[in-house]
C-alpha cells in the first residue's frame, strides 16, 4: 500500500467517524436526559458533572420523576393517541387510494398517461403545505372541516397521494399480468384481481407508502396547528410546543421525555417493517 492510499483511507474513515459522531450525540442526548434529574444541553451521564460546569453544580442522578410530571400533563399522553389517529388513517386513505390508482394507470393505456404522472409528481413537490396554507385554509372553512380531525386527515392525504401513486405505479408495473389473466379465466371480477393476486405481489412497496405516510403525517407541524383550534385534538407535533415555561425556556424535563416518546412509535414501526420486509425488494416482488 502506497502512502497516499493510506493517508485517503485515514481521512476517509475520519470523516465517517464525525459523521456517526454527529448523529449520535443528539441520540444519545434523547435516551440520557430523561432519565437525568437536571437535564441539560449537554449529554449528561447520571452520577457525572462535566469539569467545565459550575463547582456549585449537583451531579446529575438518575431518575423517573420526568416521567412522572409529562404523565401528569393533560395533554401530553391524548396528544400521542391524536397523532396515532392521523398517522394511521391518513396511511390507510393513502395505500387504499393509491393502490387503486396506480393499478389503474398501470394497466390502463391513456393518451398522455406518463405526463399525467410526471404532473402529479411535480405539482406535490412544488405546491406544498406552506404554498396551499391559504388556499387549504379557506377551502377548510367553506367544507366545515376546521377543528375535525377527519377532515384534517383527507386534506394530509390529498397532498400526499400524488407521489404515493407516483412510488406504487412500479411496483404494479413489476407484477406479472399472467397471474391476472389467470384469476379472469376463473371469473374473478377486477376488484378480486386487485384483493387477492396484485396486492398480496405488491406488499412490500405497500408497505413503503404506508412508512412513508406515517412518518410525513407524524412530525406535520403546520396543517394541524391551523385547522385544529380544540388542544384536545391536537396532535404531539402540536404539543410539544406547547412545552416551555412562562418565560419562554424550553422545559428540558418535560421536552427530552415527550421526545423520547414521540420518537419510540415510528422507531417501532421501522423495525417491525424492515424485519418483515427487510426492505429488500425489486418492483413489486420481493427476493
Amino acid at each position: 500500500m502506497t502512502p497516499r492510499f493510506v493517508v485517503g483511507r485515514i481521512g476517509f474513515y475520519t470523516l465517517i467517524a464525525v459523521l456517526l459522531a454527529f448523529f449520535t450525540i443528539p441520540l444519545l442526548w434523547l435516551i440520557t436526559a430523561p432519565f437525568t434529574s437536571d437535564p441539560t444541553y449537554q449529554v449528561a451521564v447520571p452520577g457525572f458533572t462535566p469539569d467545565t460546569a459550575d463547582s456549585t453544580s449537583q451531579p446529575h442522578h438518575f431518575t423517573l420523576d420526568n416521567f412522572t410530571a409529562i404523565f401528569e400533563h393533560p395533554y401530553a399522553l391524548p396528544s400521542l393517541l391524536n397523532s396515532l389517529v392521523l398517522a394511521v388513517g391518513t396511511a390507510l386513505l393513502v395505500v387504499i387510494f393509491a393502490a387503486l390508482a396506480a393499478y389503474a394507470l398501470s394497466r390502463v393505456r391513456l393518451p398522455g398517461r406518463d405526463a399525467l404522472l410526471y404532473a402529479l409528481l411535480l405539482l406535490s413537490s412544488i405546491i406544498t403545505g406552506t404554498a396551499a396554507m391559504v388556499p387549504l385554509f379557506q377551502l377548510a372553512v367553506e367544507l366545515n372541516l376546521i377543528d375535525s380531525q377527519f377532515g384534517l386527515i383527507l386534506i394530509l392525504t390529498g397532498g400526499l397521494l400524488p407521489a404515493a401513486i407516483f412510488m406504487l405505479k412500479d411496483f404494479m408495473d413489476s407484477t406479472p399480468k399472467s397471474y391476472e389473466e389467470s384469476a379472469r379465466v376463473f371469473g374473478a371480477s377486477p376488484l378480486q384481481i386487485v384483493r387477492h393476486v396484485v396486492v398480496p405481489l405488491v406488499r412490500p412497496g405497500l408497505a413503503t407508502i404506508a412508512v412513508w405516510a406515517i412518518a410525513n403525517v407524524w412530525g406535520n407541524f403546520l396543517m394541524p396547528y391551523l385547522l385544529l383550534s380544540d388542544v384536545e385534538k391536537q396532535p404531539a407535533a402540536v404539543i410539544m410546543y406547547t412545552l416551555y415555561t412562562e418565560g419562554g425556556q424550553a422545559n428540558l424535563k418535560l421536552l427530552s421525555v415527550f421526545g423520547l416518546l414521540y420518537s419510540i412509535p415510528v422507531v417501532l414501526m421501522y423495525l417491525f417493517v424492515s424485519k418483515k420486509y427487510g426492505f429488500r425488494f425489486h418492483g413489486g416482488i420481493k427476493r
